[in-house]
């Protein structure tokens, strides 16, 4: 299978951006632990850092090549793309409820890439 990115680009160790992807989710619940959705929409900082944080996942997934993504078909490999604008109650159900699975999908791909599961 080909190492291109879907841009059509030549991959740089995907591994690292799975480990960014989960580093950045980390982040995300980080940021929003302790928080309902009022406090943090009040809280600019928190706020802030974690929509960074959902666009640099988006940003990173795109880096991930095709037969990675087909390893892993559950991944929402097209998320978080223009979220400037999102809605605040779209936001945070993101946040809550798609975060914590997507953390643990991505370190299910992790560990079948450091089981050779992947080549």
């Amino acid at each position: 299978m080909s190492d291109q990115l879907p841009s059509g680009g030549p991959q740089r160790a995907w591994r690292f951006y799975v480990d960014d992807m989960i580093g950045f989710a980390e982040n995300v619940l980080s940021y929003t632990k302790g928080y309902n959705q009022n406090d943090f929409e009040q809280s600019k900082l928190h706020y802030d850092a974690t929509l960074r944080n959902l666009e640099l996942i988006g940003e990173a997934a795109t880096h991930i090549a095709q037969r990675v993504r087909e390893f892993a078909p559950g991944i929402p490999w097209r998320l978080i793309h223009g979220y400037l604008g999102i809605d605040n109650d779209t936001l945070w159900s993101i946040v809550r409820d798609n975060i914590p699975s997507l953390l643990a999908d991505l370190q299910a791909l992790k560990n079948a890439a450091d089981a050779d599961q992947i080549r």
